[in-house]
């Protein structure tokens, strides 16, 4: 007989943004003459910036002649890619060509990751959270039950993020194994600073934990003091490995490539106490699960760091941030209270009194014909809560806020 892996029957319904799909989709069945815009998922609309076309155009050239094309290329990434990457997004941070593996984006770093835990580690994930963290350590065992009550499962450590702790995440005050941080955040589109990130770091350092540290919002920072990378805080190549991708900075989203900073300074344990370098456990992961992102689309992210393409890159994150501060400052005119939005393509608003998140969503569907992702979907804290992203068109942007105002 076949059993299977009954962690998967813990999970929760289906997959947040499956579940708004299928109610999207269901409306525009029923409702076919509503012209719906799609603040949800945090997908782009800006195309490919020229320079990127350029550069995988002459990829796809290359590998049409005898002495250009490329088989099986490198698992952990072409070198010319892997050295663009620390020269410029790790300039001045001394991280090594041999600490980056490129992938086919951070949602699948994220959850591959857990193969190199061991399947008793303590998980605390910040509440709410992106889903991904939570469902693929459930579906590796970690998680013990759900209890419907709470709307928590009993093996996981949630670390509250909202507007009371202004969303810093405090500190575990249980021993735990591994911590997920998310910054600029998502769902809520808030940040961290350099001091506040420097304790999660410290704490770390003190206790032997694991931080997990997904940057890959960190282009659209435009605050002062709010670190772009983990690694700018001292000792944290001893305790971190961070997560960025294309997909929000250069709208990879339907190209797919990111990358994961494992660095050799870092080390997991054994149950007897030996050392193991996690570079070498996830190099060894990689070697072993992968085959590599294709040779045209690492040229493509190559050229994201040229003059040309970091130019033209920078535009298109100026047209989101553009939209978020359209719909955070039109938010706030309609009489909400709003967070996020100003480092970040993410804004997180305050439901009106009354209402529960998927209520609120199935209002502004209905009425307005707009979607956004109920609070709720991220976790417990997230119960009250709505978000909106700035990923949309300005047109689609600005259209959203005079629906919306005009319904509350």
């Amino acid at each position: 007989m076949f059993y299977i892996n009954e962690n998967f029957l813990r999970l929760q319904d289906s997959y947040l943004f499956s579940t708004i799909a299928k109610k999207v989709s269901k409306f525009q069945e029923e409702n076919p003459d509503k012209k719906i815009i799609k603040l949800g998922i945090g997908d782009v609309t800006k195309p490919i910036v020229p320079a990127v076309l350029k550069a995988m155009h002459k990829a796809v050239d290359e590998i049409g002649t005898s002495e250009g094309f490329k088989g099986y290329g490198p698992e952990q990434g072409y070198d010319f890619l892997r050295k663009a990457i620390a020269e410029n997004d790790y300039k001045g941070l001394n991280i090594d060509e041999s600490e980056i593996f490129v992938s086919d984006g951070a949602k699948c770093d994220c959850g591959n990751i857990v193969d190199i835990f061991d399947e008793n580690s303590k998980i605390a994930i910040t509440d709410p959270v992106y889903p991904v963290y939570l469902d693929t350590n459930v579906m590796g065992g970690r998680s013990g039950e759900f209890n419907k009550e709470t709307g928590k499962y009993e093996n996981i450590v949630y670390l509250p993020v909202r507007s009371e702790n202004n969303f810093v995440p405090e500190l575990p005050k249980e021993k735990v194994d591994v911590i997920y941080l998310c910054f600029p955040n998502n769902p809520t589109g808030t940040v961290l600073t350099k001091e506040e990130l420097k304790k999660f770091v410290d704490y770390a350092k003190e206790n032997k934990v694991l931080i997990l540290f997904d940057s890959a919002y960190e282009a659209f920072i435009t605050e002062p003091n709010i670190p772009h990378s983990i690694y700018e805080i001292e000792g944290a190549k001893e305790v971190a490995i961070e997560f960025r991708s294309f997909s929000k900075t250069a709208g990879f989203t339907g190209v797919r490539c990111a990358f994961a900073v494992v660095p050799n300074e870092l080390f997991g344990y054994t149950k007897s106490g030996e050392k193991v370098s996690l570079n070498k456990l996830w190099n060894r992961r990689v070697t072993t699960k992968f085959n590599g992102v294709s040779y045209v689309v690492q040229r493509g992210a190559e050229a994201v760091y040229s003059e040309e393409g970091r130019k033209e890159i920078k535009e298109n994150i100026k047209y989101y941030l553009d939209n978020a501060k359209i719909i955070r400052e039109g938010l706030k005119e309609a009489g909400f209270t709003v967070y996020g939005g100003v480092s970040s393509p993410y804004i997180w608003l305050k439901v009106p009194d009354g209402m529960k998140s998927w209520e609120f969503f199935d209002m502004l569907l209905e009425k307005a014909n707009v979607v956004g992702t109920p609070g709720s979907g991220f976790g417990p804290c997230g119960e009250g809560y709505f978000r909106l992203t700035a990923f949309g068109t300005k047109e689609n942007s600005i259209e959203a806020i005079r629906r919306i105002k005009e319904v509350m």
